[in-house]
C-alpha cells in the first residue's frame, strides 16, 4: 500500500499533462478544525498536486489538475468538511504573484498572517473528546493511558486556548510546552490524525496536574494529584478543579452534607446546581433524556442539559436542584473530567468557580485566593486559559434546541445576519446574562456569556473577553449598539467609548425579537412577542410583556400585558409578595372589578403583615413605585399568591416554582380578558386571572390546578393578543423571545396556540430567548438601520 510521500509524488505525476490551476480560499471555522489534513487527504485521493496554508482566518489553497478532479475538490469542501468546521464562502480563482507554485506533490505550507484589511478571522470552539481519544485514554497499551490533556484535529481546547490567528501551537497556550520526538512525529505528518492538532501533548511533553489543599502548598502531581481529588470528593470535600474555560466547584452530589456546605461557601442558597455524570447510562438513572436530548448530552458542545428529574429514588441531595423539577446534567466536556467521573464512579456537583454572580475564575493564583476558601482543595494544571468559558446550558422542546447560556462550546462560533452592516460594529448587549456581539459585514461574533454587570468584576470581564475577541476577529468596531436604559452599565460603557461618535440605540424587546428574526435570516416584517422581566420602553416606562410589528430597522407597539406598580423598585424584583400587592391593590384600571378586601387582606396578612403595611403606604404615596408590563413580574405575582414564592435569591426562581407546580398537568384556563389601554392599543388585563387565582386558592383549590390554569390563562391571551394585531393587519410571521419563553410550558403552549391558527412561529434556537441574545438583537438591529442610512 502507497505511503503518503509516494500518494504526493503520485499526485504530481498524474497533474502533469493538461492540467489547471486554481487558487482556492475558505471561509468560516476552518482553522483548528482538522480543515489541512482534510484538504492534504482528499487532494491527494483526486491525483492533485499543489499546497495548502493557513492565511489570517481562512485556508488557501494552490491546487493543479484536471478540471473535473479540481472541481470535485471545491464541492467537498462545502460538502464533506471537518464535523467541527463551518464553512462560509468557497472562492476559486487563479494563482496570484507570489503564490507557491502547485506541486509537484502535495504539501502543508506554514501558516501566515498578513492582517489584511476586511480579512474574516473565525475562532474555532471547544470540543469534547471525540471517541478515538476516549478509547486511547481507556487503553493501558497506549502512551496516553489516562493522560487528561488527550486531543486531536477533531477534539480538545479551541476557543479558550489560542491568543492570536493563524491557528498554530505557537499561538495558543501550549507554546511554552515542547513535543516531545513522538508527538512532533504524530504533529508533521499530513496523514495523522493529529497532524497540526495545536493542543496535542502526552505524558513526556504536555501539561500536568497538580493537588493543593485549599490555600496551602502543592502536595502532588499527576495521577497522584487526581487520586487526592478524588479522594477528597468521595470524602465528602469541595473541590476546585481547573476545567477547559475556568473553574469550577465540585462536590458528590449524593451527600447532603457536602451540597449545603458548598451552597454556604458560594452564597448560592436556592439556585440548582449542574450534574456531571460518568455516562448517559448514569445520566438515565437520575433523568429521563430523550433522543434528542441525548443527542445533545453527548454532542461534542457537551453542553448543561435540563431534564425531568427522576425524583429521590435517584440518590442526588435534595439540596442539588430544589424548587424545581428540572435537573441539569452534563457529561464529561474534556479529558480529566472524565477521568475525575469515572474514578469517582458517581454523580458530581459541577458548578462555575465563582462566588455568586462573579465571573469564572480563570487564573490559577486568582484561584487560590478566591476559591481556596471556598473549596477544600484546588485541582489545576499549568495550561493557561486564555478565554474565560463558563458552561453552556441548553433544553429541549419538540425536536429543536433552546440556548439558555451560551459559552463553551457554542461561543464564540460566529452566524450571518441577515443584513450586512457598511460599518463594523460592536453590540453592548444588556445588563443580566451578558454578552457582546462583534460585526463585520453579514458576519456576528457573539462572545460568551459573562454574566451580571452590576458586579465588578464581571464588568472588567465583559471588556476584557471584548478587547481580546476584538483582536482576534480583526474587528475594530466604529459603532456601538446599546439598550435604552441609562442605569445598565452596558449603556455606560456606550456611552462612555463613543461620546461623540456614532452610537445606534435599541429598544429591550425590539432587540430581543430582532434577535429571533435574524437567527432565522428574516428581514421583512414580523409579529414580535417579547415576555420577560424588565426592559425600559420608548415611552419611559418599563415594559416586558408586548406584541411588536417589527422588522430589523424598526416596530411599533401593538399590544401589551397590562401594567402594574412595583412597590420599592428593584426591591420588588427581589420580592414576589410585593408584585403580588402591586397587582392586587393598584393595577391599570382596565375595568376589572378588585378583588373582594377579605381576600386581599388575608394575602396581605400571610406572615408578611408588616411588609404588607409598608407596600400599601408606598403605593398611597405613589413614591418609588415604577410601572411596568411585565410578563415576569405578573409570573412572579402569581407565585407569591399560590405560597410558592414570598422573597427570592436569584432571577425566575418564582417562575421557575409556578412552572414546577404545574407539572404535566392540562387543564382549562383562569378567566383572561383582553380590554383596550389608554394608549388606544390592545391589553391584557392580569387582574381577572389573578384574582380567580386568589379566591380559587383561598376556597382551597389545589395548588397543582391553579398553576396550570394560570400559564393557560397566560398562553390563550398572549395568542389572542397576536390575533387580534394579524387582523388588524400584522404579519402572521411571528417571533417568540424574551427569559419568560425560557419556561417550556409557556413555550410550547404558546407556539401550538398560534400554529394551530395558521401563524408561522418562530423560535429562539442558537441564541438565547433571555438577555443573552440581546446584543445580536441590537446588531441585527444596527446592522439594518446602517445599511439603510447607506442605501439613501
Amino acid at each position: 500500500m502507497a505511503g503518503a510521500g509516494e500518494r504526493a509524488r503520485a499526485a504530481g505525476d498524474g497533474a502533469r499533462e493538461g492540467a489547471q490551476s486554481w487558487r482556492i480560499e475558505v471561509s468560516g471555522t476552518v482553522q483548528g478544525v482538522g480543515f489541512r489534513p482534510f484538504v492534504y487527504r482528499t487532494a491527494t485521493a483526486l491525483g492533485l498536486a499543489g499546497w495548502v496554508r493557513n492565511v489570517d482566518g481562512r485556508v488557501v489553497m494552490g491546487v493543479s489538475g484536471r478540471r473535473a478532479s479540481l472541481a470535485e475538490l471545491v464541492a467537498r469542501c462545502r460538502g464533506d468538511a471537518p464535523p467541527l468546521a463551518a464553512v462560509g464562502d468557497v472562492t476559486v480563482g487563479p494563482l496570484i504573484p507570489g503564490d507557491p507554485p502547485a506541486g509537484p506533490g502535495f504539501t502543508v505550507l506554514t501558516s501566515i498572517g498578513r492582517g489584511a484589511a476586511g480579512a474574516r478571522r473565525e475562532v474555532p470552539v471547544d470540543a469534547a473528546p471525540c471517541r478515538e481519544c476516549l478509547t486511547e485514554l481507556s487503553d493501558p497499551g497506549d502512551r496516553r493511558h489516562r493522560y487528561p490533556f488527550i486531543n486531536c484535529t477533531a477534539c480538545g481546547p479551541r476557543a479558550t486556548v489560542i491568543t492570536d490567528l493563524p491557528y498554530d501551537r505557537e499561538r495558543t497556550t501550549m507554546r511554552p510546552f515542547t513535543l516531545c520526538p513522538e508527538c512532533a512525529a504524530e504533529y508533521a505528518n499530513p496523514a495523522d490524525r493529529r497532524f497540526h492538532a495545536e493542543p496535542l501533548a502526552c505524558p513526556a511533553c504536555g501539561p500536568r496536574l497538580s493537588w493543593r489543599p485549599g490555600t496551602g502548598r502543592i502536595t502532588a502531581s499527576g495521577e497522584g494529584a487526581l487520586a487526592a481529588a478524588v479522594d477528597a470528593l468521595t470524602a465528602g470535600a469541595v473541590i476546585a478543579v481547573k476545567g477547559v474555560g475556568g473553574y469550577q466547584l465540585l462536590c458528590d452530589a449524593s451527600q447532603t452534607g457536602a451540597v449545603a456546605r458548598l451552597r454556604d461557601r458560594k452564597r448560592r442558597p436556592d439556585k440548582p446546581f449542574a450534574v456531571l455524570v460518568r455516562d448517559l447510562a448514569m445520566a438515565q438513572r437520575l433523568a429521563s433524556p430523550g433522543p434528542r436530548e441525548r443527542a445533545e448530552l453527548s454532542s461534542p458542545a457537551r453542553p448543561i442539559v435540563l431534564l425531568p428529574a427522576r425524583g429521590p429514588a435517584s440518590g442526588l441531595a435534595p439540596g442539588v436542584h430544589p424548587g424545581t423539577a428540572l435537573l441539569g446534567l452534563m457529561l464529561p466536556a474534556s479529558p480529566l473530567h472524565h477521568l475525575l467521573a469515572h474514578d469517582a464512579d458517581r454523580p458530581l456537583v459541577c458548578t462555575s468557580g465563582n462566588l455568586s454572580d462573579e465571573p469564572i475564575v480563570t487564573d490559577d493564583a486568582e484561584a487560590v485566593r478566591r476559591l481556596g476558601t471556598v473549596a477544600d482543595g484546588i485541582l489545576s494544571h499549568d495550561r493557561d486559559i486564555h478565554a474565560r468559558s463558563d458552561d453552556s446550558v441548553v433544553f429541549v422542546s419538540g425536536d429543536r434546541r433552546h440556548t439558555v447560556r451560551r459559552a463553551r462550546g457554542y461561543a464564540p462560533a460566529a452566524r450571518r445576519l441577515p443584513i450586512a452592516s457598511p460599518r463594523p460594529l460592536v453590540a453592548a448587549g444588556a445588563q443580566l446574562k451578558h454578552t457582546f456581539t462583534l460585526v463585520s459585514g453579514d458576519l456576528a461574533v457573539t462572545g460568551a456569556h459573562v454574566g451580571d454587570l452590576r458586579d465588578p468584576r464581571t464588568a472588567d470581564a465583559f471588556e476584557e473577553g471584548l478587547r481580546e475577541l476584538s483582536r482576534l476577529s480583526a474587528i475594530t468596531p466604529e459603532v456601538v449598539a446599546h439598550d435604552l436604559h441609562p442605569g445598565y452599565t452596558s449603556t455606560h460603557w456606550a456611552t462612555a467609548r463613543r461620546p461623540a461618535g456614532r452610537r445606534v440605540p435599541v429598544q429591550h424587546h425590539h432587540a430581543h425579537v430582532a434577535a429571533c428574526a435574524a437567527e432565522h435570516q428574516l428581514t421583512g416584517p414580523f409579529t414580535g412577542v417579547a415576555l420577560d422581566g424588565l426592559g425600559l420602553g420608548d415611552d419611559g416606562t418599563l415594559w416586558g410583556g408586548e406584541i411588536l410589528v417589527a422588522d430589523l430597522r424598526r416596530y411599533r407597539r401593538v399590544g401589551r400585558f397590562g401594567r402594574a406598580p412595583l412597590p420599592g423598585g428593584e426591591a420588588a424584583v427581589r420580592s414576589p409578595f410585593r408584585m403580588a400587592l402591586g397587582y392586587l391593590l393598584a393595577a391599570e384600571e382596565l375595568g376589572s372589578p378588585a378583588p373582594e378586601p377579605a381576600l386581599l387582606r388575608a394575602l396581605a396578612d400571610r406572615g408578611r403583615p408588616e411588609e404588607a403595611n409598608s407596600v400599601r403606604q408606598l403605593l398611597a404615596r405613589g413614591v418609588n413605585c415604577p410601572v411596568a408590563s411585565s410578563a415576569g413580574r405578573l409570573f412572579d405575582a402569581a407565585a407569591a399568591v399560590l405560597g410558592l414564592a414570598d422573597t427570592i435569591s436569584y432571577e425566575a426562581q418564582a417562575a421557575v416554582a409556578l412552572e414546577t407546580a404545574a407539572g404535566a398537568l392540562r387543564t382549562t384556563a383562569l378567566p383572561w380578558r383582553l380590554s383596550r389601554g389608554t394608549d388606544g392599543i390592545a391589553v391584557y388585563d392580569p387582574l381577572p386571572t389573578l384574582t380567580a387565582l386568589l379566591r380559587e386558592s383561598h376556597a382551597g383549590t389545589p395548588v397543582p390546578v391553579l398553576a396550570a390554569g394560570f400559564h393557560t390563562a397566560v398562553a390563550e391571551a398572549t395568542a389572542a393578543l397576536v390575533w387580534r394585531a394579524i387582523e388588524d393587519g400584522a404579519p402572521d410571521v411571528v417571533c417568540l423571545s424574551g427569559g419568560c419563553f425560557q419556561n417550556r410550558r409557556l413555550l410550547e403552549a404558546v407556539s401550538d396556540l398560534l400554529t394551530e391558527g395558521g401563524a408561522r412561529v418562530l423560535t429562539c434556537g442558537e441564541l438565547p430567548a433571555n438577555d443573552g441574545g440581546i446584543s445580536f438583537g441590537q446588531a441585527a438591529v444596527a446592522a439594518a438601520r446602517l445599511a439603510t442610512e447607506e442605501q439613501e
